[in-house]
C-alpha cells in the first residue's frame, strides 16, 4: 500500500511545479523517446525532457532516498539503543558533516569538494564519537551516548568558528541558508553518485534487522543468544553514519525525520525490524517528497526543508515523548 502511495506522489509531483506537465505531456514523450508519433514537436520534446530528467526527477529522487535514509537510520538507531528519542545525529555525524560542507564553502571549493568535506566531516565525528566510548570502562551505550555529545559539541563549536571567520556578504549567507536544508543542488550527477550509497546502505540495514531485535532486548541478553555485541553494533553504525553523512552532503541539515517517522512506522507494523525498516523507509520517501512540494510550491519561493520538517514534527513530539513512557516494543 505505502508503494503505492509513493508511486503515486512521485508521479504527480513530476507534473507539479514552475513549469506544469501534464500526465498527457509525460505520455507523448515518453512514446517519442520510444519511436511512436506524438503531438510533441521538437522544441517541446527537448523541454519536457529538460524539465523531467535535469530537474525534476533528480530532485524528487533525493527526496525519496534522503527520507527513506534518515528514517532507517532512525530506526536502527532507536533499536540499538534501546530508546525511542534517539535520532540519527546522536553520535555527531550530523554536526560533523554541517562542520565539514561550512569549511569547504569557506575554502571556496566547488560544490563536489563541499560535498565530500561534508560525508568526510560526518565520518570523523562519529569516529571520535567511537574513540571516545572506547578510551573509557562502563556501560557501552551510555559511554557512546557521552561520546557523541562530546563530539556533537565540539564539531557544533567548531562550526560557529567557521561562520565567524565567514565573508558576511558572500559566504554566511550561503552557509546558513544551506544548513537549513533544502534540495536545489541535487543534480543528476549527484543523485547517479549518491544513489548507490544510499540503496546498498539501506540493503544492509534490512539485512541486519534480526540482529537489531536482539540488540533491543539488551546487551547481556543478546550475547547469550550468540549475537557478537560489539561488532554487529560498530556495523550497524557505520551504515547509519554512511547514510547519515551522505544525506547532509546532498541536502544539508533536515531534521526530525530520523525521530518521528520511525514512530509511525511502529505504529503501523509494530517494532519488529524486520518489517518496521521497509515500512520507515517507505514512510520517510513519502513524507519528504511531500514534504519538498510543498517547499517548492505552495509559498512562491523555496522555503528551507529543515523549517517545515520542524514544523511538522514538533506537534508530534507529545506523541514521541507519550511511546517512551512505555516498555520498549509495546
Amino acid at each position: 500500500m505505502l508503494g503505492v502511495v509513493l508511486l503515486v506522489a512521485t508521479l504527480w509531483s513530476l507534473t507539479a511545479g514552475q513549469y506544469p506537465l501534464s500526465f498527457d505531456d509525460q505520455w507523448h514523450y515518453l512514446v517519442q523517446a520510444l519511436g511512436g508519433e506524438t503531438p510533441l514537436d521538437a522544441a517541446r520534446s527537448r523541454l519536457i525532457g529538460l524539465v523531467l530528467f535535469d530537474i525534476r526527477a533528480p530532485r524528487l529522487a533525493a527526496a525519496i532516498l534522503i527520507g527513506a535514509a534518515l528514517s532507517t537510520s532512525g530506526a536502527a538507531f532507536q533499536s540499538m539503543f534501546v530508546n525511542p528519542l534517539v535520532s540519527p545525529g546522536l553520535l555527531g555525524v550530523l554536526a560533523g558533516a554541517s562542520f565539514g560542507a561550512a569549511l569547504g564553502m569557506l575554502a571556496g571549493a566547488n560544490w563536489l569538494v563541499v560535498q565530500a568535506c561534508a560525508f568526510a566531516g560526518g565520518i570523523v565525528a562519529v569516529g571520535l564519537a567511537l574513540a571516545l566510548a572506547r578510551s573509557c570502562q562502563g556501560d557501552r551505550l551510555l559511554l557512546l551516548i557521552l561520546g557523541g555529545v562530546i563530539s556533537t559539541a565540539l564539531f557544533t563549536a567548531l562550526l560557529a568558528a567557521v561562520k565567524y571567520v565567514a565573508d558576511p556578504t558572500n559566504q554566511l549567507p550561503a552557509i546558513t541558508y544551506w544548513l537549513m536544508g533544502g534540495l536545489s543542488r541535487a543534480d543528476s550527477g549527484t543523485m547517479l553518485r549518491a544513489a548507490p550509497v544510499f540503496c546498498l546502505g539501506m540493503a544492509g540495514l534490512f539485512l541486519l534487522s534480526r540482529q537489531l531485535d536482539l540488540l533491543s532486548l539488551g546487551d547481556e541478553q543478546a550475547k547469550s543468544l550468540g549475537l557478537e555485541v560489539g561488532r554487529v553494533r560498530l556495523g550497524l553504525i557505520a551504515i547509519a553514519t554512511v547514510l547519515c553523512a551522505g544525506t547532509v552532503s546532498i541536502a544539508g541539515l533536515v531534521g526530525w525525520v530520523g525521530l518521528i517517522i520511525p514512530h509511525a512506522g511502529r505504529m503501523l507494523v509494530g517494532p519488529a525490524n524486520r518489517t518496521l525498516l521497509p515500512t520507515t523507509a517507505l514512510l520517510g520517501g513519502v513524507y519528504l517528497l511531500l514534504v519538498d512540494d510543498v517547499s517548492r510550491l505552495t509559498f512562491g519561493v523555496e522555503i528551507p526543508l529543515g523549517i517545515l520538517t520542524a514544523l511538522v514534527g514538533i506537534p508530534f513530539f507529545p506523541l514521541v515523548l507519550g511511546n517512551a513512557r512505555k516498555p520498549w516494543g509495546k
